[in-house]
């Protein structure tokens, strides 16, 4: 039980960070492009969003899990999917205040391209929430992954992950109830400790959450 505990944190670790850098990554730039840009690419790119977070996350996952096939390389595509249009609608909200900001208009009257100025200037003042997003996330994804080999559809039963074992030991709680224990006090703690690291990283990122001397 330990050792398939451990192994487990390896997987869910894995398909967390691996999921969630990807998927708040393209969500961001994709959030950022578009707030820059606008226009119809503004407002085709936000009923595509709308259109993806319309549906429950985890029906979506299921779907996308039912149409791709059981592998812990499909439920990290299925987790991109879900990550994307969330990172994309909440960078694009900051993006869109900066890019009214007085010096974004003096960059772009000194004739800096539309490229430079979403790469110089764009992207580096929106960093602090791109990575808010990816720590806040993590926790998510495990959850979500969790959910899904808890329910058959994620990782292979061959792959030891949290939730396959809570299935498990489902099955025998009358008799071995630390087969059920075990695994949930391991999900529990991974997505505690993470949503404190979000936090911590939030405040420190972010000037009106500091604390002041006096």
């Amino acid at each position: 039980m330990l050792s398939r505990v451990i192994w487990g944190a390896r997987l869910s670790l894995y398909v967390g960070l691996a999921s969630v850098v990807v998927g708040i990554t393209l969500g961001a730039l994709w959030g950022v492009a578009t707030a820059y840009l606008g226009g119809i690419s503004d407002l085709g790119s936000q009923r595509v969003v709308d259109s993806l977070m319309a549906l429950p996350p985890i029906i979506l996952a299921l779907a996308l899990m039912a149409a791709l096939g059981q592998s812990v390389t499909n439920v990290i595509l299925a987790l991109i999917i879900l990550l994307t249009p969330t990172a994309a609608r909440t960078v694009r909200a900051v993006a869109l205040g900066i890019a009214a900001a007085p010096y974004i208009e003096a960059a772009r009257a000194a004739g800096g391209s539309q490229w430079r100025i979403i790469s110089r200037h764009l992207i580096p003042n929106c960093l602090a929430s791109y990575i808010v997003l990816l720590t806040t996330n993590v926790s998510y994804a495990i959850v979500v992954e969790a959910s899904l080999s808890f329910i058959g559809a994620g990782a292979p039963p061959d792959e030891p992950s949290w939730g396959g074992m809570l299935t498990a030991g489902v099955q025998a709680i009358e008799t071995a109830p630390w087969m059920v224990f075990f695994p949930g006090l391991a999900i529990s703690l991974a997505v505690f400790g993470l949503n404190l690291l979000g936090d911590s990283i939030r405040d420190v990122t972010d000037p009106r959450l500091r604390g002041g001397l006096g």
